[in-house]
């Protein structure tokens, strides 16, 4: 596992680019495949419900030419006198049946002339008086048919055409059939005095769509009870599914199309038309997915699909792994160098990318290397002299007046607040001479500021207060030395010329990842032309120490550091010095990172 996490690593950028690519042309063709099976289904659906939508119509025709023919047989038998008279007279006799049937199957004859599809046509009387064109076809009793439901259904509903199933069994000689019935009525009194039932064979009536039908493409024809009548999938006939007729009529009412349906354990497309005038609905069911394999094959898709991924990968692999290894071994000789030797120069070696590479980085390098050596030379002799002047600016004045407020206090026999001011100049002395570390502690630059305050109110006596405002969990943190201190002497000496009173306030707290130090008073205020800014480049300050704070600082940790100043006349000035958080264990690698950046050209001390 150590073997293989080392290969990877060593090989990282053939690794990236390889998995990018490898991904990229998986997804791409997964997602072309997909896109494409989709579009071909999609289309062949929208093509496939036209179709059977005009199919569906031709059938309809084929129907209601079939329901047209039944009425006109219907409406030719109410008509026919003979007819009346033979099947409401009583008591006739074996000769009378005879010529009545001779002469009914005449009238019979001319009226059923035009009957399609071989149907055959029964009349019965009350007086169970039989007549049957085609006995061969059905051959039922008078008794038995009169006694049947569908007699029975057709009395109840006298003025309609009723198209009724009956089921195969020794009723129809194991035929399945449906029969349209009328029920034979006196014009004048509505009463029935016959029955007239033309009935058509199942397998007849298949023959008005089976032409039209494939293996997952059936017809069905249900009617209003949501029963199976007819259809090219023998085992459903006769089945009963109100919720396909639901489906159907919900279709048909809407106008829609087709429909995505879920019946007799698979999905299918369904397309329906109403036959209102036979109380049916023609039911056409797609299953989706036989006809859709039938007409695209994925699983050649999906083999083509994979061949091309796979030669792709074969192809990538090859570029990648030649592009890749030229740059690998330049990353290489890179890293040896800094780890080993620096000055060492890498082989110009691979492609004519990894040459010129090896070419720029070497010229590079050796610019670099010279330019490096001289900035580090010139910033050493600059900070040197810097800190040391710093180091080395105690104002004269102040250790004049400071030595004559001293020798005052002694005349004025206050030995105790003489002994104190020395106390107080010994500390700072030892601060701005004596030690040379480059930051002390936010306690110790307190102390600092604490012994200075107390000098300049011996002298100035309490007309400016001072306070000071420091949070506790700063207190650890290091500081540049002097950074405070030259604005707390300006506020002093520069600050309350007019005014002969104030305050003067520090406060040091860290906010977010700074440490944050202000100097604020309430004095005169300047007008001041050019805001010392942590952007800025000039500054414009009253004594040395002060000028030199802010580049100072930005010199040690770069330029998001340094000072602000705001300012407004007879309101006061402000000074926010903006530090980064230094501890004991980071100070050393914070400052000399920073300081071994070259300075850019053009900047200037004011």
């Amino acid at each position: 596992m150590k073997k293989l996490m080392s290969t990877i690593r060593t090989n990282s950028l053939f690794v990236k680019m390889f998995l990018v690519m490898v991904i990229s042309i998986i997804t791409v063709t997964v997602l072309i495949t997909f896109s494409t099976i989709r579009m071909s289904n999609n289309l062949f659906m929208e093509t496939f419900s036209i179709t059977n939508t005009k199919v569906l119509n031709q059938i309809k025709q084929q129907f209601e030419s079939f329901s047209y023919s039944v009425a006109f047989t219907t409406i030719n038998v109410q008509d026919n006198g003979m007819i009346k008279r033979l099947l409401t007279k009583e008591n006739v006799s074996s000769l009378e049946a005879s010529n009545s049937f001779y002469t009914i199957k005449e009238q019979m004859d001319r009226i059923f002339s035009n009957n399609p599809n071989d149907a055959n046509m029964i009349v019965l009387g009350k007086n169970k008086q039989l007549f049957n064109m085609k006995y061969i076809n059905w051959s039922v009793s008078a008794d038995a048919l009169f006694d049947h439901p569908i007699t029975k259904k057709t009395n109840d509903h006298p003025d309609e055409i009723l198209y009724q199933f009956v089921s195969e069994g020794e009723f129809t000689n194991g035929r399945r059939m449906i029969v349209a019935t009328k029920a034979l009525t006196e014009s004048s009194t509505d009463n029935v005095y016959g029955y007239l039932y033309i009935p058509i064979r199942e397998k007849d009536l298949r023959e008005f769509y089976e032409g039209y039908t494939s293996e997952g493409n059936s017809v069905l024809v249900m009617n209003g009870d949501g029963r199976i009548i007819s259809s090219n999938q023998e085992e459903l006939i006769g089945q009963m599914d109100q919720e396909l007729l639901a489906v159907a009529e919900e279709t048909d009412e809407n106008g829609l199309e087709y429909q995505d349906v879920h019946v007799f354990g698979k999905d299918y497309m369904l397309l329906t038309s109403a036959l209102p005038a036979l109380d049916m609905y023609l039911v056409n069911l797609v299953d989706k997915e036989l006809v859709i394999n039938n007409l695209v094959d994925r699983k050649e898709i999906v083999l083509i699909s994979i061949a091309i991924v796979l030669l792709a990968v074969a192809i990538v692999y090859i570029i990648s792994r030649r592009m890749t290894n030229s740059l690998r071994r330049l990353v290489k000789q890179i890293s040896d160098m800094a780890k080993y030797d620096f000055n060492k120069p890498i082989d110009e070696s691979g492609g004519y990318e990894a040459k010129k590479l090896a070419h720029a980085f070497n010229y590079m390098l050796n610019e670099l290397q010279e330019h490096v050596d001289n900035l580090l030379k010139a910033q050493r002799k600059q900070r040197k002299s810097e800190l040391e002047a710093l180091q080395h600016q105690i104002n004269p004045h102040f250790l004049y007046n400071t030595l004559t407020s001293v020798k005052f206090l002694v005349k004025e026999n206050k030995k105790a607040e003489a002994l104190e001011t020395i106390d107080a100049l010994i500390p700072l002395l030892q601060n701005a001479l004596g030690n040379v570390d480059e930051t002390i502690t936010v306690e110790q630059e307190v102390t600092n500021i604490k012994n200075y305050v107390l000098i300049n109110q011996t002298r100035y006596g309490e007309r400016i207060r001072v306070n000071t405002f420091i949070a506790p969990d700063c207190l650890h943190y290091h500081l540049p030395k002097l950074v405070i201190q030259p604005f707390i002497e300006n506020a002093f000496f520069h600050a309350f010329t007019e005014k002969k009173q104030g305050y003067i306030q520090i406060l040091i707290a860290r906010r977010e990842e700074q440490l944050v130090c202000e100097v604020v008073d309430t004095g005169d205020g300047m007008r001041i032309d050019q805001i010392p800014s942590r952007k800025g480049k000039r500054q414009l300050f009253s004594g040395i120490g002060v000028r030199n704070v802010h580049e100072r600082i930005q010199l040690l940790f770069g330029k998001e550091y340094g000072v602000e100043v705001t300012s407004q006349l007879n309101k006061g000035t402000k000074v926010k010095i903006v530090l980064p958080l230094l501890e004991e264990d980071t100070k050393e690698n914070t400052i000399s990172k920073n300081t071994a950046k070259p300075r850019v050209s053009g900047e200037e001390n004011v």
